[in-house]
């Protein structure tokens, strides 16, 4: 999959992108609404339960985002955002204050206590 990185795309073919503000684009690498239970039990999209958040990838953020990185795992509810394609790829573009926790490595310092 061709991911955007930091500032633009890779590649000579493509055109460079950049998020701008408080925006972050993200990919998620389940299927949506598919997820599976602890026991293995794939569990399908129309059994989802309301109001479920989604964890996601950040792949880019734009400027005046201070609270994540690319590589960061947040977690988001599903209904506020925007999609979007890029190059066959699907992405979700949202804004930083939609976002409701940061995953990371880089946070271990001063963490809640809660692991992934």
């Amino acid at each position: 999959m061709s991911t955007p990185q930091g500032a633009g795309l890779s590649g000579d073919d493509k055109l460079p992108i950049k998020m701008l503000n408080d925006r972050i684009l993200v990919t998620i690498d389940s299927p949506e609404g598919e997820r599976r239970s602890s026991g293995g039990i794939l569990i399908p999209a129309t059994a989802q339960q309301a109001k479920r958040l989604t964890w996601a990838g950040v792949v880019a953020v734009g400027p005046n985002v201070r609270s994540m990185e690319p590589g960061d795992q947040v977690l988001f509810n599903p209904e506020d955002r925007y999609e979007v394609e890029v190059r066959g790829d699907d992405y979700i573009i949202l804004r930083e204050r939609d976002i409701h926790a940061v995953a990371a490595t880089r946070l271990a310092e001063g963490s809640t206590g809660l692991y992934l």
